[in-house]
């Protein structure tokens, strides 16, 4: 094979798109993996970043499938055992416990570097992979048999196919034509790391305002990521505050469920959005994570879609491939489109109920909210089969997160 010739080139090194490509390469197609960025090697003493990702039991199981998982265990990860929910304008709670269903969590909060880190590391084992950092695709001309790409320095790549997991703002995507449904919420995610009063005890816990929800994410450290979502004005307020200012206002929208806010970080803040590629497929190109599909972050599913989206679609070309198909054919991506669109498309629209449904203060919905978490909160059947759900320990799961 030609040195500057691949089977798949992966636009994009985050974490969607660098599990996507270490999940093609070990399944034995030669892969380039193109990004504008070569991450920073992580360790155990670096600083807490503000960006963090859930990960259900399905993206810890692809992570050790692809051979990732201790590489970042050995820097950090936070598992939790429960999870609180409550409405801040009534007494309705839920509680998840992964006792419940003999599991020892119901998952794990990780940085999203010490993720993508940890698989560049591990890519960097796999002889079928070529890395071309830092570069970015600028054109991409497909044919009948392939895609010719070329990369800002001139570089020419040729592939049977090109994968875009380059991001929310995909320019592949716009490249291509695709066109998205999508909403701004009118609402910024205000991200940081706290300490508190009294120990987190490995428990998320989450609470509904009426601007918006706001997330307490237990770390291994003893201290808590925060993503505190609130209405575009009252997330300029509260990013203007002092430190001492904003702990207080943290403090008062907990209820003090950890005693006071002693410490705040840094913060950060990033506009929320639903947003869905119409088709996740072009003329030898297709989209997995963010290039295809974002969820407002409240239930944290937005990095397990994507890690979902990556296995199926190393699965569905290895196994075109191994029939004898060519398996950067749209008969062949559509297969991968349909395994994943609809889970997808549930998560979407499910956030997008319930943020609809919990950021406002109508009596007559609150009223609701909180029957439908008490009601729900007794359901024991009910509750452990959607915790199985959530947890991605059920459904039509890749072999790579089984």
């Amino acid at each position: 094979m030609k040195a500057n010739q691949f089977d798949v080139v992966v636009a994009g090194g985050g974490m969607i798109g660098a599990a996507c490509a270490l999940a093609l390469a070990q399944k034995r197609f030669r892969v380039a993996l193109v990004d504008r960025h070569v991450p920073h090697p992580v360790n155990k003493n670096d600083a807490m970043e503000l960006r963090v990702s859930a990960l259900s039991r399905a993206s810890e199981r692809l992570l050790r499938n692809l051979g990732a998982w201790d590489a970042i265990a050995a820097v950090r990860v936070s598992p939790y055992c429960e999870m609180h929910v409550w409405d801040a304008t009534g007494e309705g709670s839920v509680h998840f416990d992964a006792a419940d269903i003999d599991e020892p969590c119901l998952g794990h909060i990780v940085e999203n570097r010490v993720i993508q880190s940890a698989l560049w590391e591990r890519l960097g084992t796999q002889a079928d992979a070529d890395v071309f950092a830092p570069s970015a695709v600028t054109q991409a001309t497909p044919d009948e048999t392939g895609i010719d790409v070329l990369l800002e320095d001139g570089t020419r790549l040729r592939a049977g196919l090109l994968v875009a997991a380059d991001g929310a703002a995909s320019p592949l995507r716009a490249r291509f034509g695709i066109q998205v449904s999508a909403a701004n919420y009118d609402q910024q995610g205000i991200v940081s790391v706290i300490r508190t009063e009294r120990p987190h005890a490995k428990i998320a816990r989450q609470r509904f305002l009426p601007t918006g929800p706001l997330a307490f994410l237990p770390l291994a450290d003893g201290s808590i990521s925060i993503v505190w979502s609130a209405d575009d004005a009252e997330a300029a307020r509260l990013m203007a505050l002092t430190d001492t200012e904003f702990c207080a206002a943290l403090t008062a929208a907990s209820e003090g469920v950890l005693g006071k806010i002693t410490e705040c970080g840094k913060r950060g803040a990033f506009p929320l959005r639903r947003q869905h590629a119409e088709t996740y497929v072009a003329s030898r190109a297709v989209m997995v994570g963010d290039a295809a599909h974002v969820v407002h972050p409240l239930a944290g599913q937005g990095a397990n879609l994507g890690f979902l989206d990556a296995a199926a679609l190393a699965e569905t070309l290895a196994d075109a491939r191994d029939a004898g198909s060519d398996f950067g054919q749209s008969r062949v991506l559509r297969r991968y489109e349909r395994w994943r669109r609809g889970d997808n498309t549930a998560t979407l629209w499910t956030m997008d109920v319930f943020h609809r449904l919990f950021n406002n203060d109508n009596p007559m919905l609150s009223g609701l909210r909180n029957f439908g978490f008490s009601v729900f909160d007794r359901t024991g059947p009910v509750k452990r089969s959607i915790m199985r759900q959530a947890m991605g320990l059920r459904g039509d799961l890749p072999r790579l997160a089984r």
